[in-house]
């Protein structure tokens, strides 16, 4: 893992955790995978908890690593760093990404319910109209009751956000997600729905799909425009899954848009989406910081404990769930 998420994630609190469970060599943290001093611990090592930072674990790694049998991912996706070459060789994956979840979930369902009251554009409108409050009939309805939120993918995050909406009892959830169970959006409180029937529909439209190949500018021209006039996007996922040409120029002719990830990230200095009132843009917050990130390590101490104990993971990643997930 890099050293900003070794600094983040593992205090004396974790190691205590570590050291109590496995036996550590030198170096017990890298940050890279190729000296020849990295390459002589992998020869030793058993167990791998990574982060982020970590490198792709390809196949000229694991023949360093003969020993290798589980690889217990302290953060979201695996995505960057496991291969193909790691399942090939039966080697265990795990992943923190249902820690992950819960403060992105919390942070989708802030934004959803600002969104609702168009609070953060409202704000951007205070300071440019200050004493003159008709600016407030501008930006449509504002209101939660009876509105309609589409989540699209019902993912770790999405699933959550879905629960939470419901338990609020505000609006209507509906839930696009060729994969999901429907028992399981219905039990969740969403109702199954297509993506053409669904944006039309779209007082709030949440994104929570995997950046895959088949999810990339999934949000398109055409799918901005069929959402109605007054609608907003939230992104929590991931910057890809929007085309960002059509998003720029979406919200310069007025949709409203809560963007906490972006392709790429950061966007370009002159993007139009810094300066305009009905966009409201945050650095990539939303997932694990700070003290939320240590849930995360504590939870590869779990796993790491129960490989130890010989008990089956809670987490587990394969190659075909990997294939569907973020």
């Amino acid at each position: 893992m890099d050293a900003r998420s070794r600094e983040m994630q593992f205090g004396e609190e974790e190691m205590t955790r570590l050291r109590a469970v496995a036996a550590l060599g030198e170096p017990v943290v890298v940050d890279e995978l190729a000296s020849p001093r990295t390459r002589r611990r992998l020869g030793e090592t058993e167990v791998l908890i990574t982060s982020w930072g970590c490198p792709p674990l390809e196949a000229q790694v694991l023949d360093a690593a003969p020993r290798l049998r589980a690889v217990l991912h302290a953060a979201g996706s695996v995505r960057p760093h496991v291969t193909d070459a790691v399942f090939d060789r039966g080697i265990l994956v795990t992943t923190a990404a249902d820690a992950n979840a819960e403060p992105v979930a919390h942070f989708t369902l802030a934004a959803v319910l600002w969104a609702f009251k168009k609070a953060p554009f409202l704000a951007n409108d205070a300071r440019r109209f200050r004493d003159d409050w008709s600016y407030v009939e501008r930006r449509g309805e504002l209101t939660g009751a009876g509105r309609t939120v589409v989540v699209v993918g019902f993912s770790r995050i999405g699933s959550r956000v879905v629960r939470l909406l419901r338990e609020l009892d505000l609006a209507r959830v509906l839930v696009v997600d060729p994969v999901a169970d429907p028992a399981r959006v219905v039990a969740a409180g969403g109702e199954p729905a297509a993506l053409a029937e669904a944006l039309p529909r779209a007082d709030v439209l949440s994104l929570h799909a995997p950046a895959l190949p088949g999810t990339r500018h999934m949000i398109g021209a055409a799918e901005l425009a069929a959402l109605p006039q007054d609608a907003v996007l939230v992104n929590t996922a991931r910057g890809s899954l929007v085309d960002t040409a059509a998003l720029e120029a979406a919200c310069r002719a007025g949709l409203h848009a809560i963007l906490d990830v972006t392709e790429p990230e950061p966007l370009p200095a002159d993007s139009p989406l810094y300066t305009l009132p009905n966009v409201m843009l945050t650095p990539h917050i939303a997932g694990s910081l700070g003290s939320e990130a240590r849930r995360m390590s504590a939870l590869a101490l779990t796993e790491l404990e129960r490989y130890a104990a010989g008990l089956p993971p809670l987490a587990p990643v394969t190659r075909d769930s990997l294939a569907v997930q973020a």
